[in-house]
Parts: C-alpha cells; structure tokens; sequence
C-alpha cells in the first residue's frame, strides 16, 4: 500500500515542478448538505424495513417527489447527478404498485450490464412478491416462456423490446394488461438517431399497451441535463414532469483541467503533436497509486482502457513492484464474474487503480473514490458530471481531472473553464419525426396491429404523408380498415435501431469463420475498409478484405502499435432551404442538403505518441446522403482581406466541427462539413456542418439554433491555440480527405470575425 500524505491528491501530482504549466485552471466545488423528508405514506412497509438494515432511514426530498408524481399517475423524469439515489423514485411506486395491485413493471436500460446490476439489488431487497427477472438476448429461451408467465418486474433494453416483446405482444398479454410503470433509465443516452429510435419504440410499446387496456405511467432517470422535461416529452410523446433539484449531500472537491505539453514530434505539415492523452492519465494514475489515491480512469475505447491499465503497470513495475497487481483495466466486453470480481476488488480497495470504458459510468454501483481522470472529453457535460461524481461519492473530499485530448474540442475546454463550469449541461437532442427513422417503425407498427388514422398522431406530424409512399413500394397495404403489413419476414428488421442505415455488414474472422460483429453499411468505409484496425472485445484485428457485394469484412488477429482512421472527400447541394437568417451581409441558413462522400485513403498513427506513420490510398465507391445541414456564407466585400480563401473557409470548417458537440449532444464522428471558396448553389464563401445520418439527427439543427455561441466558441478555439499555423488542436481534423491542405490559421480568424460582427448577442 503507498504511504498516505496529508497533501491533496492534486499537490502530489504536482509535486513534479514540470506538470504544473500541465494545469490550465482549478475548480473548488463545495460541499453540500442534504435534504430528507419522510417516506409517502402508501409505502410497502417491507421495503422501508429492507431499506432501514441497509441504513436508509428516510428519502432525499427529489426521491420524495419524484414517486409521488408518479405514483399519481404522472410520467416524471429525476435529473440529479450521480449518485443521487434515483433508482429509489422509481422502486418506491414500482413495489407499491405490485404489493397493492398486482401490477406489472417494465425497466429498460442502455446496457444489459446495468439490467443485471439492477436486477442483483433488487433480489437483494428479498421482496416477496416481486418476481424479476432480466429478458435480454442472453436470456435462455425456456426462461423466456417463465417470464413472459410469472415475472412482474421485467429487466429489458430497447433492442429487445423493438424486436421480441412488442412483435410478440400476444405472447405478452397477461403482462401488458397489468403493466403500471415504464421505467427508462440512462435516459439521457437516447440521443441522436438511436435516441430518435428508442422515440418510436416507446410509441409502439404505448399503441400496444393501449390495446390491451393498459395505460402506464413512465419514469425516466437521467443524469443532470438541460431543458429534462423537454427531452423526457420528446423520448416518450407524453407530458413529463422534471425533478432536477437534487437533495442528495456531496463532498467537496478539486476539479482540475489538465493540458498534456507539446513534443518534438511533427504532423501533417509540420504541426506539433501534443502527447497523448492516454500516456498522460497512464502517468497520473500510476502515481495516484503510489500514493494510496484509489482512481479511476475513464478512457473513451476499451483499446484506449487497456492501454492506459498497461502502462500504468509497467510505470508501477520500476517506482513500486509490489504494487503492480493493483491496477487493473475494466470493460464492458468480460464475462460477468470477471466484471464482479473487479467490481468487488474495487470496493474493497483491493484495487487502487481502474481504467475503465465508460461501462462504469452507466450506474454500475462502485463508490468511495479518491479521484477520478476523465482522459479525454467524453462527449457531453453531462456524462463528464457522471464520471467525476464517481469520486466522493460516499460525501468525502474528491479529485477529478480532465485530461485534454489534442483536438479543438478539449483544447477549448481547458482554456475556457467557464465553458464546463460556467454553463448548464446541454439539451438532449433527438429528431423522432426524422422519415428514415419513422418509416420503418410504421412498418413494424403494422405488422404488431394494422394502423388506423387514430394513431397518426400518436406517430407524428409527418405520418400521414409518409403512409403513401409506403403503401406506394409495396410495403403497406390501405384497407378501409386501416393499413396492414404485406409481407411474411419480420417489419422490425427494417428498423436498424443502434444504426444508421443500410444493410449491415458482417465482420468475419477469416481463419475461423468465427462473426465477431456487424458494422451498418453507412459507416463501414470508415470503419472496416481494407487496411483498418476493427477492434472486438479489447481484441484487435486487421481488415483484410471489404466486400461490400456480399456485405462481409474479412479481418485477421493482430496486435498493431498504430491505429487507423480514414480520410473522405465530400460534395454537397442545396437541396432545400428551411430557415435564413441575416448577421448583416453575411448569412446563416439551415436545410435539406445531398452530400456525396467518399473515402479516399486512410492514415496510420502510432498509438503512444499520435505520430503519423504514413497514409494508404483506398478504392471505395461514393455514397450519398440527404440530410440537414447549418451553413454560412460571407460576401466577397467581407472577404477581400483573406488572401486564401480556400484555406481559410477550410480552416474554419474544421475547427468548427470540432466545437459543435458541445452544444449538441453528438460526437465529431456523427456530423461532417464542406467548405469552398464560391459554391455553386449560393454563389458565395460557404461553410457547411452536416449530420452524418440519412435524414439528419438534430445536430445540426442545434447548431443553427445555438449559432452565435457556437461559432464564438469556435474562433476562441483558434485564437487561444499557442501553435503558429495550426495543428490537431485547433484546425487540423483527422479525418480530412485532403491532407489538411490548405489551412490558414489566420485567415479563419478573419472570416470568422465578419461572419460575428452583425451576430445577435
């Protein structure tokens, strides 16, 4: 064990005088005492007792509040933050209804690790008349027919309900006619396209419960998050009560930002390389060790996890041997004992150091951290709150550090604190209205039950002129009675929910046969092209051969040193403008475009030091997208003082991709951009940011709605980046077809700087 000191953890990583220019900016978070009231007084008694030997002797007031709405028949969703007790909102009225009513309860989690985390505390209450049971893909089919009969808490996920439950809701009867509450938990993770699935799922289970008399309540549970009622309305299509004033106690704690310094080493034209993120939160956890700090590192792949887990070791192997066993790297890919048994490890210190996949954000119930590295911005404030609050979480003093990738996004960040600190966490965004979401759902809601014109609203807005079409390619039928479903293989695969369209493809190892996974077809020419490193449950492979005819990935073992990400090219059309507005001469506009995008190459990067190791050509086909696009455009009178256009519109796209998703819930990965010098539809300077999925998903809808904030976010990026003529962390993106070429630094500072003079404030 190392030797406890009286300093904070956060002295002692600075002990070593050349970290300390590593820290951009300390956070001091106070402590907070908490709020109790007493239990609703229709509360099982055998749950009060069960939770009193557990040391719960009364409710934070927003658990309170939340089952009382509840229990009145009010859909609520709980935003507090981590650590809170939400799950108790929902097992107060969830037990109550099954002790008083012989009711039925239907749980859904993002994960099937979290279902079965919930399913072993609830086993763990020994609450007689509550038979639960989890009903996922792993579930053995003579268990299913047990459930289906006698369970009356039912564990489940979204996937499971979009293609077993409501496809078989006859076989489901006796459990949807009792069905009381709806509880959807991580409910802030359903964004985006899949968020905007999960949407059409919960109207079908709602059309299905409504024919078998059942009207159930719905609970959500999330993690803090902007406008929670909003997002909870959108989710489930009901009015939804917010509870977001969180009575649970916290300790205080030191919330550091952590810039890793400049190399020697040299990128795409020259630009320095910072050190890696994953060698920085490697370094700071093996000495967190050292000094007794128990942390926890959050890494955003299970490689990247791995990764950091190793290096740690071998850092611990040279400063104290005898520490070595006690770091461990955790995932959501083990096998549930070697889960519990870290888990286990973890809470009884026998673990003082754990890299872990976001897996442990998702609820997974380890607390009493020391300290928690969050190596890399993990996409949303929300989810940063999630994985910070894992440290103190038993109300004692805590540390967490964000470790900065070396990338605009992070780079902003740890040089605008009040950006993190300063702000609300962000609105969940979803597009359930999106016609390549909703029509396959429509298709899988007729073949549950025909449709009627009653549930058109049910559905959306844009239904009724989607049915036609549908009806048009064969795939409906109108009848005065409604339309029905034609044919005899199953709607609800035509309704990718996890993806993003196309038919999937199969990833193969080639010397077993052995299906490792499926990518959709809308992002394997960049995932699983020739050459790619596909990694599968902590394991790597290389990509052999993409057939895209037979829709299969041949991949090979391999333990590569580099990882590889592809580069694309793009065109773009206007197709439809929905929305203008003017900032003086300039323009900002959102609307229907065509992208047509191809993948040309893809480079390689060692994985320790982010180097460049070279770059492959690659021969794929085109692919077109219709989607939603924000662009904006600047007149040649604001222009003339930029000598390269080109590479000063090109910088400014890049960079603002980059500063996108921390106004919208989405990663750099889900949306794309093109920029020219004078495009053809508008005649002008233009810089598009368009969502990477068929129909759009929201993303860049938020970014016309957020545009001065977020192009302002943009052009501080840039300014306050210390390079000369750009780099990773401001203007260069890795996933640019063109080699990042050409980029001009300065000449985006001006474009964006007439592009904001006539901004709204």
């Amino acid at each position: 064990m190392g030797v406890q000191r009286s300093s904070s953890p956060l002295d002692r990583l600075l002990a070593d005088p050349s970290r300390r220019d590593r820290i951009t900016h300390v956070e001091r978070v106070p402590a907070r005492e908490g709020r109790r009231t007493g239990w609703p007084d229709w509360s099982t008694d055998l749950l009060i007792d069960r939770l009193a030997a557990d040391g719960v002797d009364a409710p934070w007031t927003h658990q309170a509040e939340a089952a009382e709405h509840a229990r009145a028949g009010r859909s609520v969703i709980i935003a507090t933050g981590t650590a809170s007790g939400k799950s108790l909102a929902y097992l107060l009225p969830s037990v109550a209804a099954i002790y008083d009513d012989e009711a039925t309860v239907l749980y859904l989690s993002p994960t099937k690790a979290l279902a079965s985390d919930q399913l072993r505390a609830l086993r763990g209450f020994r609450l007689t008349r509550v038979r639960a049971a989890t009903y996922d893909g792993d579930t053995p089919h003579d268990e299913r027919t047990w459930i289906r009969q006698h369970a009356n808490y039912v564990l489940t996920n979204p996937d499971m309900l979009h293609r077993s439950i409501l496809p078989s809701h006859g076989r489901w009867s006796a459990f949807l006619r009792r069905l009381r509450y709806v509880i959807i938990d991580e409910a802030h993770g359903y964004r985006g396209v899949f968020g905007s699935h999960v949407a059409q799922v919960i109207r079908r289970l709602r059309r299905i419960c409504a024919r078998y008399n059942a009207n159930p309540t719905f609970i959500l549970a999330s993690a803090t998050t902007s406008e929670p009622a909003k997002a909870a309305s959108r989710l489930t299509g009901l009015d939804v009560i917010a509870v977001d004033d969180d009575a649970s106690p916290r300790g205080p704690a030191t919330f550091a930002l952590w810039e890793p310094p400049l190399t020697e080493l040299r990128g795409e034209q020259g630009a320095p390389i910072r050190r890696t993120a994953t060698a920085e939160a490697a370094d700071l956890l093996a000495d967190l060790v050292v000094e007794g700090v128990q942390t926890l590192a959050f890494v955003r792949s299970r490689r990247g996890a791995e990764s950091v887990a190793l290096s740690a070791k071998r850092a611990l192997h040279e400063a104290a041997p005898e520490l070595t066993d006690q770091v461990a790297a955790y995932r959501a890919g083990y096998l549930p004992e070697e889960r519990r048994a870290l888990e286990a490890n973890l809470r009884s210190r026998a673990l003082l150091g754990l890299a872990s996949t976001n897996a442990l954000e998702l609820g997974v119930d380890v607390s009493g951290l020391d300290a928690v590295l969050v190596c890399g911005w993990p996409g949303t404030r929300a989810s940063l709150w999630q994985q910070a609050g894992r440290a103190g979480r038993s109300g004692q003093s805590a540390l967490a550090v964000l470790v900065a990738r070396d990338d605009p996004l992070d780079t902003f960040l740890v040089h605008h604190p009040e950006a993190i600190f300063g702000n609300p966490v962000e609105a969940t965004v979803l597009d359930p209205d999106n016609p390549y979401v909703l029509q396959p759902h429509l298709c899988a809601a007729a073949s549950e039950l025909p449709l009627t014109d009653s549930d058109l609203t049910l559905f959306g807005p844009s239904t009724a002129d989607l049915l036609p079409d549908l009806v048009r390619r064969g795939l409906l039928r109108h009848r005065p009675a409604g339309w029905f479903w034609t044919r005899r293989d199953r709607a609800a695969d035509l309704a990718d929910i996890r993806g993003a369209g196309g038919a999937p493809v199969q990833v193969v190892e080639s010397g077993t046969g052995r299906l490792l996974g499926t990518v959709d077809e809308a992002s394997s020419h960049s995932t699983v092209h020739e050459g790619a490193i596909y990694i599968h449950q902590g394991d790597s492979y290389i990509v052999q051969t993409l057939d895209l005819d037979d829709s299969v990935a041949l991949v090979d073992p391999a333990d590569p040193d580099y990882s590889t990400t592809a580069r694309d090219v793009t065109d773009i059309q206007i197709v439809e403008r929905l929305r203008t507005t003017s900032w003086g001469e300039a323009t900002l506009n959102f609307g229907t475009v065509e992208v047509t995008r191809q993948v040309v190459a893809y480079q390689m990067r060692r994985l320790q030091t982010n180097e460049m190791l070279g770059e492959k050509p690659l021969d794929l086909p085109p692919r077109t997208l219709r989607t939603r696009a924000v662009w904006w455009t600047l007149t040649a009178d604001q222009t003339e003082d930029v000598p390269d256009l080109s590479g000063a519109a090109h910088a400014a796209e890049h960079a603002s991709i980059g500063l996108l998703p921390l106004f919208a819930t989405c990663d750099r990965w889900d949306i794309g951009g093109v920029s020219t010098a004078l495009h053809p539809d508008t005649g002008l300077l233009t810089v598009f940011v368009y969502d990477g999925h068929e129909g759009g998903a929201g993303f860049a809808e938020r970014g016309y709605a957020d545009a001065p904030e977020w192009l302002s976010a943009t052009r501080n990026a840039i300014a306050s980046c210390e390079c000369e003529t750009g780099c990773p962390s401001c203007i260069q993106s890795p996933k640019c077809g063109n080699g990042n070429d050409p980029l001009d630094k300065q000449g985006a500072l001006t474009l964006l700087a007439h592009l904001l003079h006539q901004a709204p404030a």
